[in-house]
């Protein structure tokens, strides 16, 4: 998280992080897409020609929380940064590079059998690089997504809920070509990451809103006119507290 009191922003990041064409970059242009115009800023992609991500992708979505009642209080403004890493192996050090500083993370599984392995190891991966950070993985903002829910061969709904409940991390289900689960992930890990950082920073007070209230007015914000904590409900195993050390979504 960064703070700037000159130009009064609060920054947080989030990193998209798994094996090679899980569907990390696939993730943010659907979650890019869903999102409202005024909100978001520009999608930054930088890709191989065989359509793998070989630095990062970056999607910045932008808010301003609403004055207080009496229009003497203007909160600060928030902005966060969505990265993805580059899956393939021989960019263990860029990996590494782009998840530091960041506030949390969404491991994005692919949920085909073939590539059980490879998710492995990326995840793997992931503990590596946040423990050469100096970053304890079992209280970091962590979220699951398995991708690719509608193609053949992937691992079971059954097979799933039994991995989501042998672990503490919220699992969601997705396919992001279609825009399933993108913003389910997406909101689910945002209000991990808040949950943390306000009760450790009390970012509330700085930013000018209702601790409680964050995820709604976030969701407001960038053109989502649904019930928040229903999708976040969607979840498979894991909590998330709807305020810091609150009671659970």
């Amino acid at each position: 998280m960064q703070l700037n009191f000159a130009s009064r922003e609060v920054t947080m990041k989030l990193v998209y992080y798994g094996p090679a064409l899980s569907g990390k970059t696939t993730n943010l242009r659907a979650l890019h897409d869903l999102t409202s115009e005024e909100s978001r800023g520009r999608l930054m992609t930088l890709e191989t020609k065989d359509d793998r991500t070989l630095f990062f992708d970056m999607l910045p979505l932008v808010f301003r929380a609403e004055p207080s009642a009496d229009g003497k209080r203007h909160g600060m403004s928030l902005r966060v940064k969505v990265f993805t890493v580059p899956g393939q192996v021989l960019h263990a050090s860029t990996r590494r590079v782009v998840l530091q500083g960041a506030d949390g993370v969404a491991f994005i599984a692919d949920s085909q059998n073939a590539e059980t392995h490879a998710n492995a190891a990326s995840y793997v991966d992931l503990q590596g690089n946040l423990q050469e950070l100096g970053v304890d993985i079992k209280n970091f903002p962590l979220v699951i997504q398995f991708n690719k829910r509608d193609l053949p061969d992937v691992r079971s709904d059954a097979e799933i809920e039994s991995l989501a409940q042998r672990g503490r991390e919220p699992v969601f289900k997705a396919c992001a070509v279609s825009g399933s689960g993108v913003l389910e992930s997406f909101f689910g890990l945002l209000q991990l990451t808040w949950a943390k950082l306000e009760a450790e920073h009390q970012l509330a007070r700085s930013i000018g809103i209702d601790a409680a209230g964050f995820l709604p007015l976030v969701a407001r914000k960038i053109g989502f006119t649904g019930d928040v904590w229903s999708l976040v409900d969607s979840r498979i195993g894991g909590h998330i507290d709807r305020v810091a050390g609150g009671r659970s979504a």
